[in-house]
């Protein structure tokens, strides 16, 4: 009599590497969120080191720093990523302010502010400070 041989996986060989699998996505999906959680937050960085060069310029051109709206038009152009958004702004012949946010941030830190001229304080003049959290 001959014998043949059952090609294929068992149900509980199956049910095995569907476990398996499960783990390792429990395990990715939060490092996920935390690497996009990053990324947004340098976008807010990387916008207030533009939004620092765009003053600059406009300092260079009318020897007084610019508000927002001076800065987003004209020669100057500046536009914040998609996601962030600034909340507060001002600008005058000695210095600026800016703060960004990106509310799409899950948890942690979610906005950094730049502070220049007798307003900053004497160690945070022109230091990008990124300390709002939720």
């Amino acid at each position: 009599m001959l014998h043949t041989a059952k090609k294929g996986f068992t149900l509980i060989e199956l049910l095995i590497v569907v476990v398996i699998i499960g783990i390792l996505a429990a395990i990715a999906i939060p490092k996920f969120s935390n690497t996009k959680d990053k990324a947004k937050l340098a976008s807010v960085k990387t916008d207030i080191r533009n939004y620092m060069t765009a003053e600059e310029a406009y300092f260079s051109d009318n020897a007084s720093y610019g508000a927002y709206g001076d800065l987003t038009s004209g020669n100057y152009e500046f536009q914040l990523t998609t996601g962030n958004e600034q909340t507060a702004t001002t600008g005058d012949a000695d210095g600026y302010m800016l703060t960004i946010v990106n509310n799409s941030i899950s948890k942690g830190i979610y906005g950094c502010t730049i502070t220049t001229g007798p307003t900053a304080a004497a160690n945070m003049d022109g230091v990008i400070d990124c300390d709002q959290t939720k």
